[in-house]
């Protein structure tokens, strides 16, 4: 099973959207998934345009890849290095550490993570 940044078993971050790179509802990660989709964020308004800003709309869906288009309050599996850059701009989105998966370590600290936290 996979683990979380706090060290327990991986619980689902969302399934209404349907979220997660393997689109399972969790933030499992894998050799396929080059961006690292693995921090289980709370998604805000202010996030979504940040994120626009950078190139990635993810407000608009995009059915041809069954994506609903996300609005605030949304709950999604993000790219990891998207929430860090966030988080050095100062409009990270709040996160489930207990859906967050570990390997997110990698980009973030504990420490940062937890002063974002939604749990």
């Amino acid at each position: 099973m996979a683990r979380n940044v706090l060290g327990g078993d991986l619980e689902p971050c969302c399934y209404q959207p349907l979220t997660g790179y393997y689109r399972d509802g969790f933030c499992h990660t894998g050799s396929g998934d080059a961006g690292v989709h693995t921090v289980c964020a709370v998604m805000t308004d202010a996030f979504l345009k940040f994120s626009r800003d950078q190139g990635n709309d993810l407000s608009t869906p995009r059915p041809e890849y069954e994506f609903p288009g996300l609005k605030e309050g949304d709950q999604w599996c993000l790219c990891a290095s998207r929430w860090k850059e966030a988080y050095d701009a100062g409009l990270p989105p709040r996160v489930i550490l207990s859906a967050t998966h570990a390997s997110t370590l990698e980009f973030a600290t504990l420490d940062e993570l937890k002063a974002h936290a939604a749990d």
